[in-house]
Parts: C-alpha cells; sequence; structure tokens
C-alpha cells in the first residue's frame, strides 16, 4: 500500500498573526448589508450565564483563526457566535483570513471535496491544532450530505432552515464550539 502524502507543517503561529482580527475583516468586507447583519447579530446574541462562565475562566489560551468571508450566509449566521464567545472570553482570541489568504492551509480543511466556509481551526496556546469546526453544525452537515447521496440537496437544505429556525439561540452551535475550544484549552489529556 503507497504511503499516504505528508503536508508540510504549517506556521500556525505565523498564519494566525497574519491574519485579521474580527474589527479590520469586518470593516474589509465585500458585503454591507451582510456586515450590518453579522454586527447586529453578535450586539443581539446573548450566551447563557453558564457558557460566560466557562469562557470567562478558561485556563489557558486558545487560539482560533476562522477562513470567513461575509458574502457567504454560514458565515452570517456563525462568525457572530464565535466572536461572542471570544468577546467574552479573555484567553480566546479569533483572528480571520479569506480563502486566498493561505490556500495552503485552508485546502486542509475542506469539506466532502469542497470549499465550504466558515472554517473555524482551533489551536493551543502553544498553537499546536487541535481540531476544526464547519461550516454547519454536524447535524445539518449530515442532512446535506444525506441530500447529495439521494440526489435531493434542496429537500436537505430546508431540513437545515428548519433545524435553525428551531433553534434561535445557536445553542447546537454553542455546544460544539465549546467542545473545541475545551479541547484546545485542555490542561491533561
Amino acid at each position: 500500500m503507497p504511503r499516504p502524502p505528508v503536508l508540510p507543517v504549517l506556521d500556525w503561529k505565523g498564519i494566525f498573526n497574519n491574519a485579521r482580527t474580527y474589527d479590520v475583516w469586518i470593516a474589509e468586507g465585500e458585503t454591507p448589508e451582510n456586515r450590518e447583519q453579522m454586527e447586529a447579530a453578535r450586539k443581539a446574541f446573548a450566551l447563557d450565564p453558564q457558557v460566560e462562565g466557562f469562557l470567562n475562566a478558561l485556563p489557558r489560551p486558545v487560539h482560533v483563526i476562522a477562513f470567513a468571508e461575509d458574502w457567504c450566509g454560514d458565515v452570517v449566521r456563525h462568525a457572530p457566535v464565535l466572536q461572542k464567545m471570544a468577546d467574552a472570553a479573555p484567553n480566546l482570541d479569533v483572528r480571520y483570513l479569506y480563502r486566498e489568504d493561505d490556500v495552503d492551509a485552508f485546502a486542509r480543511f475542506l469539506t466532502n471535496g469542497g470549499e465550504a466556509i466558515p472554517k473555524f481551526v482551533f489551536l493551543s496556546g502553544e498553537f499546536v491544532e487541535c481540531g476544526n469546526w464547519g461550516p454547519m453544525p454536524a447535524p445539518c452537515r449530515e442532512l446535506i450530505a444525506r441530500g447529495k447521496a439521494c440526489g435531493d440537496v434542496a429537500a436537505a437544505r430546508k431540513k437545515v432552515s428548519a433545524l435553525y429556525e428551531a433553534d434561535p439561540s445557536m445553542r447546537m452551535v454553542v455546544m460544539e464550539l465549546l467542545d473545541h475550544i475545551s479541547v484546545a484549552s485542555a490542561l491533561e489529556p
């Protein structure tokens, strides 16, 4: 059996340091109505007190690289949630990249071979890759995969929309992001 290709080691710290803060990223956006919608969503979004307490008490730094572009509906829906979590956590720092900013890094996070965004890459305080999330919560990704398998992506998208409507507090997203943050901030296995 042939050996799989060895991917080059990425300088996650360098990539992170060259990425944009939320304020710079949102100001550079190309879709004014989506920028306004994301800012309004971020301001209106409320985290549960337990979630805020967990985020405020992170035992060590967590860095997140968000591959995101403001024209994408999933980015408009999920980037404000991640940023609101970062706003509540002194040890959670998020930076934003466009896909073309680092093609080699983004290529590692394709979804079923496609360039779906957002993709959030979770890094420890030492910039060790600990996981990734996106472009949507796991139940939604499964619905899209099932829709592709049976040839009815439109029906799958309707079901995804229904899941989002049934979860206006974005609990699904928050819980999945918290899982990744917990891993990246772990003090022991």
